[in-house]
C-alpha cells in the first residue's frame, strides 16, 4: 500500500510529529511510505509549479494520505495552511477525492481539538474518506500507553483501507454568498477619547466586503484610524518552531524582517485592535495565520492584557464555529476582551452598519472601563495547561514564560495554604464516621457553599 505523508512541521525531518509516523512505519513495514516536507519547503512549493505538481502526482498515486502536523496556535502552521490554499487555488482538489486519509497532530494538548477539527473539515471538503485522528502529547511516544495508542490508531487506519470500509462525515460544504455589502455615510461621529485604535487587515481588494466594513468602522470616528495591511509588511516567513524565543523572547527572525518591531510598537501599544479578514477554506487566510504564529516570539506570555478586540469578518462564520472558538480562546489566553464578531452573513447592509457603529462605541467605552469579561473554560482550561507545563517539564526552555507567569500571578496553584490543608484533613477524618458524614452531606455542604456569597450580597 502506498502511503503519502504530508509533513507539516517547519523543522522537516527533525519533527516530533514525524516520529509518530516513523514509529508506525517501523511497526507496519510492509507498506510503502513517501514523506513530503510541506511546511519546510512551502516557499519553493509555492513559487515552483513543477515542485507543487510533483507532490500532487504523489497524492494521485497514493492509496492513502496522512496529514502529520504539529499544532501551532490552535491550528496548523501557516506554511501548511498555505499548501491547503494552493490545492484549491490551482484546482487540483479532485486529486484528493475518495482517498482514504487520517490526521496526526502533536502538541501539549492546548487546543489540539480545534486543529483536528480544521484538518478533518479540510479533508472532507476535498472529498476524502476521513478515517480518524491521532492527537498525542508530544512526549506520548516515550510512554508505553502512547506507543500502544499509536499502534492501535495505525491498525484501524490500515484495516479500514484494506477492507474498504465506509466512513462517517462530520463537516458538510459551507454555503457561500455573493452578497455585496454597502457602507454608509456616518452623520454623528465619535471620538477616540485618546484611545489608540489599530486596524489590521490582509485584504488586497478594496471592493471586497471586509475592506468596506473596515472603511465603515473608520467612518465612525472623528480622528483618523491607523490601518496596517499585513500583506504589505516585510515578513520573511512563518514561525519555525525553533524555540529560540524561550529564554528571553529573542526570535530567529529578530532584525531580519519587520514583524517583531511592528508587533511591539503597534500591536502591544494599542488599546483597541480591530482584525479584518475574509474566510479562506476553514479559517482566515494563511497570511493571517502567519501573523498569529509569529506572535509566538512572545512564547506563551500574554501581550494583549486588557485590550479590546473586534473582528470584522466576511464569510460564513456561523457555519464554521471552530473559527470563533479559536479567537475566543486566544483573546482569553491573552487576557484581553473580545468585543464581538461582525460579519456580512446577515446580507443586510443596514444591520451591519449598525453593528459596526455599536461596536465602535463599545470599544471606547469598554477600553475606558478596562472591561475584560470573566473567562470561561476556553481561557481557564487553556491557561492551566500552559501553567502546569511551564511550571513542570517546560520550565526550560521557556524560562521567559516562567518568570512572566510568576510576575502575573499565573503560578498560583489552588489550596496550597496550610489553613486549607488542615481543614480538608479534619473534614476527611470526620467524614469517615457514617453519622457525621451523613449530616455533613445532607445539611452542611450546600449552606457552606452559599453562605460566603450571601454575605457578599448583604454587605457589599
Amino acid at each position: 500500500m502506498k502511503i503519502l505523508v504530508l509533513n507539516g512541521s517547519p523543522k522537516g525531518k527533525e519533527s516530533v510529529t514525524l516520529q509518530y509516523v516513523n514509529y508506525i512505519q517501523k511497526k507496519n513495514p510492509t507498506h510503502n511510505y513517501e514523506i513530503e516536507n510541506i511546511s519546510q519547503r512551502i516557499k519553493r512549493i509555492e513559487k515552483n509549479e513543477s515542485v507543487f505538481q510533483e507532490i500532487i502526482k504523489k497524492a494521485e498515486d497514493a492509496d492513502a494520505i496522512i496529514w502529520a502536523v504539529p499544532v501551532y496556535v490552535c491550528l496548523v502552521p501557516s506554511q501548511y495552511k498555505r499548501f491547503v490554499e494552493l490545492i484549491w487555488e490551482r484546482k487540483v482538489n479532485s486529486v484528493f477525492k475518495n482517498k482514504y486519509t487520517a490526521v496526526i497532530t502533536t502538541s501539549i494538548h492546548f487546543y489540539d481539538h480545534t486543529a483536528n477539527n480544521y484538518m478533518r473539515a479540510v479533508c472532507e471538503d476535498l472529498g476524502m474518506k476521513y478515517i480518524d485522528y491521532l492527537s498525542p502529547h508530544m512526549d506520548s511516544l516515550t510512554q508505553e500507553e502512547g506507543r500502544e495508542n499509536t499502534i492501535k490508531f495505525a491498525t484501524n487506519f490500515f484495516d479500514t483501507i484494506e477492507n474498504k470500509r465506509h466512513v462517517s462525515r462530520m463537516y458538510y460544504p459551507v454555503k457561500k454568498s455573493d452578497f455585496s455589502y454597502k457602507a454608509k455615510k456616518v452623520e454623528k461621529k465619535i471620538s477616540c477619547k485618546g484611545k489608540k485604535i489599530l486596524i489590521i487587515t490582509d485584504d488586497t481588494d478594496k471592493n471586497c466586503n471586509s475592506s468596506k466594513m473596515l472603511a465603515q468602522f473608520k467612518y465612525n470616528f472623528v480622528e483618523d484610524i491607523e490601518v496596517v495591511n499585513i500583506r504589505e509588511l516585510n515578513i520573511k516567513g512563518g514561525c519555525l518552531g525553533c524555540i529560540q524565543c524561550g529564554y528571553d523572547y529573542t526570535c530567529q527572525y529578530t532584525g531580519r524582517d519587520e514583524f517583531i518591531e511592528f508587533y511591539r510598537k503597534k500591536v502591544m501599544t494599542a488599546d483597541i485592535l480591530v482584525f479584518v479578514g475574509t474566510i479562506t477554506d476553514r479559517f482566515l487566510s494563511a497570511r493571517w495565520k502567519m501573523f498569529f504564529d509569529r506572535t509566538f516570539f512572545n512564547t506563551h506570555t500574554p501581550t494583549m492584557i486588557s485590550k479590546q478586540i473586534l473582528y470584522l469578518i466576511s464569510g460564513p462564520l456561523s457555519q464554521i464555529s471552530n473559527i470563533s472558538e479559536v479567537f475566543v480562546a486566544l483573546a482569553q489566553i491573552q487576557k484581553s476582551n473580545l468585543l464581538d464578531f461582525v460579519t456580512d452573513e446577515s446580507e443586510n447592509s443596514e444591520v451591519i452598519n449598525q453593528l459596526i457603529a455599536v461596536n465602535s462605541q463599545k470599544a471606547i467605552s469598554f477600553s475606558e472601563q478596562k472591561i475584560v469579561r470573566e473567562h470561561n473554560f476556553l481561557g481557564v482550561g487553556g491557561m492551566k495547561i500552559f501553567r502546569d507545563d511551564i511550571y513542570g517539564v517546560l520550565r526550560f526552555p521557556f524560562v521567559a514564560d516562567y518568570k512572566a507567569y510568576k510576575k502575573l500571578g499565573i503560578m498560583k496553584f489552588p489550596n496550597r495554604k496550610i489553613k486549607y490543608k488542615i481543614i480538608y484533613y479534619l473534614l476527611n477524618t470526620l467524614s469517615k464516621i457514617p453519622k457525621v458524614r451523613e449530616k455533613i452531606y445532607k445539611t452542611k455542604i450546600i449552606p457552606a457553599m452559599v453562605s460566603p456569597l450571601k454575605k457578599i450580597v448583604e454587605t457589599k
